[in-house]
């Protein structure tokens, strides 16, 4: 069943609007079970995940930028946990980094469900009036989350479908369900396509291939290479790396544990998919 991930500044109302995205769907879903001709008939759990229900405390996990990365992780993992063709999943957490969003993303289409973003567009002033009279992050903390925000882009796919709502407005209620319950979800892509694989050297390989593309990004630092673009053994698809800075061999192994770790039940068979899987998670985490 679907993932609906929530984004938004801090203190902009999105846990309201979780809250009100799961008294639908249970109310829907109960409307359905009634009806004896609904094809749709199967009781689905609903779960909202959040810094509460992690017991995180928004005053701590966002100090610090280890911090907030385990507190990310959390996220990820309960996510990860809960998702499955019987559970909704209703992520109400900032998700204001768009390669996180893309990570979860990648979740959803690794077991075919469908997702789909709901931005809680708020003015600045008004979370920021909002946060003082909840006390929910301290100020320091929350001028800096609003300076970060990467704000939802639909002609992204991980941002698609997108629904945009101001604190004046009904939720959609009926635009998400149709676009995350009653659409098919859209076929697996490189990075995440589940496939069975008999030969007992896909590891080896897989581990050879995401370790030539790490050795091409550090030879191509080392030529100097000004366009910054290199094509990865055995991948078609470009591999953009950020302008300004140099990639550390730290960051390379980081991601690829986690391009590891998305795909680790996954077999990909063709070694040339698992390198432009690997390539399309760099461009989209180095770049973010």
């Amino acid at each position: 069943m679907p993932l609906v991930i929530l984004s938004g500044l801090p203190s902009s109302g999105k846990t309201r609007r979780a809250q009100e995205l799961k008294t639908f769907f249970e109310a829907r879903l109960a409307s359905q079970s009634q009806d004896e001709s609904s094809s749709r008939s199967k009781d689905y759990r609903i779960h909202i995940v959040n810094d509460e229900s992690l017991g995180l405390d928004k005053q701590q996990c966002y100090n610090t930028a280890p911090n907030e990365k385990k507190a990310r992780g959390a996220l990820m993992s309960a996510v990860e946990r809960l998702l499955s063709k019987d559970d909704i999943v209703i992520v109400d957490s900032l998700n204001y980094i768009k390669g996180f969003r893309y990570q979860l993303y990648c979740l959803a289409r690794a077991i075919s469900t469908p997702h789909c973003v709901v931005f809680c567009a708020c003015n600045p002033d008004v979370a920021r009036e909002w946060n003082k009279e909840s006390n929910a992050y301290p100020e320091k903390i929350f001028e800096e989350l609003i300076v970060r925000f990467e704000e939802p882009d639909s002609r992204t796919k991980w941002d698609s479908p997108l629904f945009v709502i101001v604190p004046e407005d009904k939720l959609p209620e009926d635009e998400i369900w149709d676009a995350v319950v009653l659409k098919k979800a859209p076929p697996p892509n490189l990075s995440t396509v589940v496939k069975v694989v008999k030969e007992t050297n896909y590891l080896y390989e897989f581990d050879q291939t995401t370790q030539n593309v790490i050795q091409a990004i550090l030879d191509a630092q080392k030529s100097g290479d000004p366009t910054k673009q290199i094509m990865a053994p055995l991948s078609s698809i470009p591999l953009q790396l950020p302008p300004t800075r140099e990639v550390t061999l730290s960051e390379l192994r980081r991601l690829r544990r986690q391009f590891t770790s998305i795909n680790k039940m996954h077999t990909l068979l063709d070694m040339t998919r698992v390198a432009e899987g690997f390539v399309e998670y760099l461009n989209q985490n180095l770049n973010s």
